[in-house]
């Protein structure tokens, strides 16, 4: 069966080759380095090595201002161009007038209109289902195309049977935010628990959003051990790659590759794509909207 795994990690472009704003050259994120020898920049956005490319991904898409979650993350999973439509960027959260979009054309609707399997890999803690269940529905592009398309948000239990991955790969969070007794897991870990899981499924999606955080300050003192974490787990993921597996790793906007401010950017957003279809998929892929119905065309 082929598979395709999405790797959605928020906030994260390619920007300028300066350490002092730029992680992927002052030692925070080495993957890059590590997988294609070297880190991208805007003198230099496409890097291959080994079946893997990285290239740069419009997030901009003709519109004015400064690209937002809402309809950035709309863009990939719906494939359209959701700043147009909205006439303007919009975020955190989708706008009103995407709703719709949303329902009927997610990607997870896609797939299980055409009878394939999906999973949305995160586990929620059940103070996220308390928020659902009050009626408060202020809901990120994936869980509300989860909602709406009838799949499952894992929980707790999930996480703890190694069924489900936590937002920031390790369990840390779980552990010493939210006093959960889950296990602390290696990155490396989380990646093999994330290609099993995949492996059953023609879609999978794995949502990493601390990048984001970080890039905006809000965990700034966190920042050097959570980078640490996630550079562990894509190397991983990057390397052991199975055969049957279309990997893409993608994001919606640019932020943390640009430190001397607290905001999005209008850099290129980051593109990987490696494994299975890896140089068809990183050819067709030009800007957000154009992911979806890259991998669809798989599944015709």
């Amino acid at each position: 069966m082929h598979s395709t795994l999405m790797i959605f990690i928020d906030g994260v472009g390619i920007g300028e080759n300066d350490p002092k704003k730029n992680p992927f050259f002052n030692g925070r994120l080495n993957f890059a380095k590590i997988i294609f020898g070297a880190s991208p920049h805007l003198g230099d956005q496409h890097l291959q090595s080994d079946n893997k490319y990285l290239f740069p991904v419009d997030a901009c898409m003709g519109v004015k201002g400064l690209p937002q979650s809402g309809t950035g993350q709309t863009s990939i999973f719906c494939g359209v161009n959701a700043p147009k439509i909205n006439k303007g960027h919009f975020g955190p959260y989708p706008p009103a007038a995407l709703k719709q979009t949303l329902k009927e054309k997610n990607i997870f609707r896609e797939f299980l209109n055409r009878n394939l399997n999906v999973e949305f890999v995160n586990a929620y803690p059940k103070i996220f289902f308390d928020y659902i269940n009050s009626g408060r529905k202020r809901l990120s592009a994936t869980s509300l195309s989860c909602l709406l398309s009838g799949v499952k948000l894992k929980n707790s239990t999930d996480l703890r049977r190694g069924q489900a991955l936590s937002a920031e790969i390790d369990n840390s969070r779980w552990v010493n935010k939210l006093n959960y007794t889950h296990k602390i897991i290696k990155p490396e870990t989380a990646a093999n628990r994330l290609f099993k899981i995949a492996q059953r499924n023609h879609f999978t999606l794995f949502e990493y959003f601390l990048t984001d955080h970080i890039g905006h300050g809000r965990i700034k003192d966190e920042a050097d051990a959570t980078l640490k974490v996630l550079d562990k787990f894509l190397i991983h993921v990057l390397r052991n790659i199975p055969k049957n597996i279309s990997l893409i790793i993608c994001s919606d906007h640019g932020n943390i590759e640009d430190m001397s401010v607290k905001m999005h950017t209008r850099n290129p957003a980051l593109g990987i794509t490696a494994g299975l279809h890896a140089e068809e998929l990183s050819q067709k892929i030009n800007s957000l909207y154009d992911i979806k119905n890259s991998i669809l065309g798989y599944y015709s």
